[in-house]
């Protein structure tokens, strides 16, 4: 039966992911605006696939949720630290990255104490109504009463965040003997009593997976081999002035520029977020290292320049043969391996719904969302209802669009264009470079 809620609410958050929780949790204190954020998940869970022992953020802490709008906030990481009764663990602990693991728990201590946010809650439906006054009508079922309902607010926040990428080839294939890293500590005892694993990709997340199948590899004694088509093992460009591209300086200048160069630029810029932290690097070569010592036969392989073009069954047995490019030498070889774990990235996630308004919003000629400066989708029409979107803006905001560094500075944003004031300043200068002249 489907229920009609009555209320107009301000705004309403599609999806609960760390940056819709950020603004949840700086809109807390402003009485003014009446806030629903939905997810579908049961409760907040960051990435849980890959929430690995001795992983840690490539953030600082005081990139959490509040703190850089502001510092005294009651949700910030410092007072959850304090409320946890942690805070001389973590004085002693003297470092400004945390495990990732406790930014998650983080996240789930914030979402318990704001009533905003609502898990277990799908949008399955969203209109653009017009009325004695316009609104969005969203339709949201209830994966626990199967009941669907009805809310309706004058704007909407998208945080639908991205999903995992698989190659087409690898779709139809036994999901727990080919899986995504996104999927890794699920299928991590599988990957014990496997004979072989090979690992496909190089970025952040498949180096995390190497190296924990390289850390156990002695106890399971699975052979373990690693395959990129990119020249190396590339390490992540972390010096301090590169870091300043995650900046709401670099941000406003790359979204100046013509649509056509920012792709450009952007394909150019994969080392500032897909390249792997030199930490992990180090742990890695340090393992094959100390593996090697007196003479012993490593079971590992490591395979640059090579393509996957092809995964099929063996016939002859169990596992899987895969077909590789070696893009140098213009060779076609194969490689077999009885777990096969694709480190092949996300893309963002454009739920069905949103066509419902596919008239309503502009795209562009490749099908992406058009984005005002100030995270609004643009419009077709002058409609005073206003879409603000956190995910799928790489091509407009550019290589910091999915950086947590960045997501509290959005939301100052958003919630400012919200309220039709400075709620938070905004500082001109936050660098000491300049991008433009």
């Amino acid at each position: 039966m489907e229920q009609q809620q009555d209320k107009m609410y301000d705004l309403i958050g599609v999806g609960v992911g760390p940056f819709n929780l950020s603004l949840a949790a700086l809109l807390d204190d402003i009485d003014s605006v009446d806030s629903l954020f939905f997810e579908q998940k049961g409760n907040f869970d960051w990435h849980p696939g890959m929430l690995i022992e001795g992983t840690k953020m490539q953030v600082p802490f005081i990139a959490d949720l509040v703190t850089m709008a502001d510092p005294t906030n009651k949700h910030s990481f410092l007072n959850y630290i304090n409320e946890n009764e942690r805070m001389y663990q973590f004085y002693f602990l003297q470092r400004l990255d945390i495990p990732r693991r406790e930014y998650n728990e983080y996240c789930q201590w914030v979402t318990r104490r704001l009533p905003s946010c609502k898990f277990g809650q799908r949008v399955t439906g969203i209109h653009h109504i017009n009325d004695n006054e316009d609104y969005f009508k969203v339709e949201v079922l209830n994966l626990a009463t199967n009941q669907t309902s009805e809310f309706k607010s004058r704007h909407l926040v998208m945080g639908t965040g991205s999903v995992p990428v698989m190659p087409k080839s690898f779709k139809d294939l036994p999901a727990e003997d080919v899986f995504h890293t996104a999927d890794f500590l699920p299928n991590r005892e599988r990957c014990r009593n496997a004979k072989s694993i090979t690992v496909v990709g190089s970025g952040q997340s498949a180096a995390e997976t190497f190296r924990e199948l390289l850390k156990e590899q002695q106890d399971y004694a699975y052979r373990l081999d690693w395959i990129t088509r990119s020249s190396g093992f590339a390490s992540m460009e972390e010096s301090k002035l590169s870091l300043e591209h995650f900046s709401p300086d670099y941000v406003n200048y790359f979204y100046q520029l013509p649509q056509k160069q920012k792709d450009e630029i952007f394909a150019t810029q994969g080392l500032y977020y897909k390249g792997i932290s030199n930490h992990t690097i180090n742990d890695i070569y340090n393992l094959l290292y100390e593996y090697s010592v007196g003479g012993d036969e490593l079971d590992v392989g490591l395979q640059v320049l090579s393509e996957v073009k092809d995964i099929k069954p063996r016939q002859d047995s169990n596992g899987y043969e895969i077909t590789c490019y070696h893009t140098q030498k213009k060779q076609e070889f194969t490689h077999e391996s009885d777990v096969v774990i694709t480190a092949t990235g996300y893309k963002p996630n454009v739920p069905d719904f949103v066509h419902y308004l596919g008239d309503f919003l502009e795209w562009d000629e490749e099908g992406r969302y058009k984005v005002e400066a100030d995270y609004r989708l643009k419009k077709t029409d002058d409609s005073t209802n206003e879409i603000y979107v956190h995910s799928g803006i790489s091509h407009t905001h550019g290589v910091g669009s999915t950086n947590l560094g960045l997501s509290v500075h959005r939301n100052k944003v958003i919630i400012n264009h919200l309220m039709g004031r400075e709620v938070y300043s905004i500082p001109q200068k936050n660098i000491f470079q300049n991008f433009g002249l």
